[in-house]
């Protein structure tokens, strides 16, 4: 959640920044930091998938060899263990060079059905993830042997042609012949790049392949993040298993706030009260025969403590799940809060439909505790409340003209809704700069 930014406007009001910003790219990409960290990771990546290649295949197939024996299982299981390190390795490598950040997938500890060895040795044979790990280091020895190829041929000849003015005299002094040969026959006729414009023109050409060899690097080690993502990083049923633990820890979170201001709430208030109640009536039970014009008063104090009593136990239920929202809908309902509201506040809803309970009652809170920001703090003149749908989708978007500067850092109200909201895969932007206006965007799944 946060604030974003964005340029707005005609494309062709800002051509030529584009095209100095690419052209600027384009003439220091050969010596930017980035173009020779790839070309690191690429000459680095050789060595490394060849031995990892050739431990990965003799351990599992050693380990295949001897699953006739007891032996197969520890090596196959020592093997997939070591593939595992390799992915690590490899994430790190691709971090530190590539700058390319990839999530650790889950522990072996996290499938383990039980304690000791064996129940780890099972997690590791069931983890997807050492799988992926040995299929990475099988198909990466390939491509980073052609990789490797692509990029110290073009880079070499790049330069070496750029340079060639200044190195063009080791051939007729050390070579006995006058430049670099393009072609020749054995009777010794050829064509050699010797005058002052065939070596202008490899010099351009070299030049040219400086400007254009980090750019193939670059398409180079997108396959290898590609690699690393797809091979060495969590699976998508993982990262969404872990999303939706998270998401979980959050509703319950809430549910347990919530339940600890209902308690408060009804220790501190409806209950105080009724307790008060029931010691005054025993007091005028006592007066009645004794005094009853005192007892007549302190039944009519009584009854006026009942009402409010009723009114806490009525504002409480409200706050837990309004009864015009079941009954009447949203429409309703965000207008009997906006109806509390210290400022104007305009109401639209504009439903074809109505989405499932769980959704609208995370709607109706939102926009309550978006109403009372504005009302605490906002220095609002008006407000404004919008409900529609788009797709699938529940849009709410909440506007103020107060002074701005809303913040939803961590412990505020706007950080609660946030994490409300992502707990059924929701989205809360807020956009609220100083000076104002305010306006908080909010999107949920719609559900039937």
């Amino acid at each position: 959640m946060g604030t974003t930014a964005m340029a707005y406007g005609p494309p062709q009001h800002r051509p030529a920044e584009h095209r100095r910003s690419w052209a600027a790219e384009i003439l220091l990409a050969p010596v930017a930091g980035r173009a020779w960290r790839e070309l690191l990771y690429v000459l680095t990546s050789l060595p490394i998938a060849v031995v990892t290649f050739v431990f990965s295949i003799t351990m599992v197939t050693l380990g295949a060899g001897l699953l006739i024996t007891f032996l197969g299982v520890p090596v196959l299981a020592a093997g997939l263990s070591c593939c595992r390190a390799i992915g690590a390795m490899e994430r790190a490598r691709a971090r530190a060079l590539l700058w390319y950040d990839v999530a650790e997938p889950e522990p072996v500890r996290a499938l383990q059905r039980g304690k000791g060895l064996m129940a780890w040795v099972g997690a590791l044979f069931r983890s997807g993830v050492s799988w992926r790990s040995l299929l990475y280091a099988v198909l990466h020895f390939p491509w980073a042997t052609f990789a490797f190829a692509v990029s110290v041929v073009f880079w070499a000849n790049a330069w070496a042609l750029l340079v060639y003015p200044l190195w063009q005299w080791v051939f007729p002094t050390y070579l006995d012949q006058p430049g670099i040969q393009l072609w020749g026959d054995a009777e010794g006729h050829g064509f050699y790049l010797d005058s002052p414009p065939e070596i202008a023109l490899a010099s351009a050409t070299g030049l040219a392949l400086v400007l254009v060899t980090p750019w193939i690097i670059r398409g180079l080690t997108q396959v290898d993040r590609l690699m690393v993502a797809g091979l060495l990083g969590p699976s998508k049923l993982a990262a969404r298993v872990w999303e939706l633990e998270s998401d979980r820890g959050a509703v319950v979170d809430t549910a347990a706030a919530d339940l600890r201001r209902i308690e408060r709430d009804l220790h501190d208030g409806a209950q105080a009260r009724l307790v008060a109640l029931a010691m005054d009536l025993g007091l005028a039970k006592e007066k009645l025969l004794e005094d009853p014009e005192t007892a007549a008063g302190m039944v009519d104090e009584a009854h006026g403590e009942v009402k409010l009593a009723l009114q806490e136990l009525r504002d409480l239920a409200r706050g837990i799940h309004p009864a015009i929202l079941t009954d009447r809908g949203l429409s309703a309902a965000l207008s009997a809060v906006a109806a509390r509201c210290t400022v104007p506040v305009r109401v639209t809803v504009d439903l074809d439909a109505r989405p499932a309970q769980a959704i609208e009652g995370i709607t109706y809170f939102t926009v309550s505790e978006l109403l009372q920001n504005i009302s605490k703090h906002a220095r609002a003149t008006r407000a404004s409340v919008d409900v529609w749908r788009t797709g699938d989708r529940l849009m709410l978007q909440v506007t103020d003209d107060g002074k701005g500067g809303a913040g939803a850092g961590a412990g505020t109200g706007l950080a609660g809704l946030a994490e409300r909201l992502d707990s059924v895969d929701g989205l809360l932007v807020l956009d609220s700069p100083e000076g104002g206006p305010t306006t908080v965007t909010a999107e949920l799944p719609w559900r039937d």
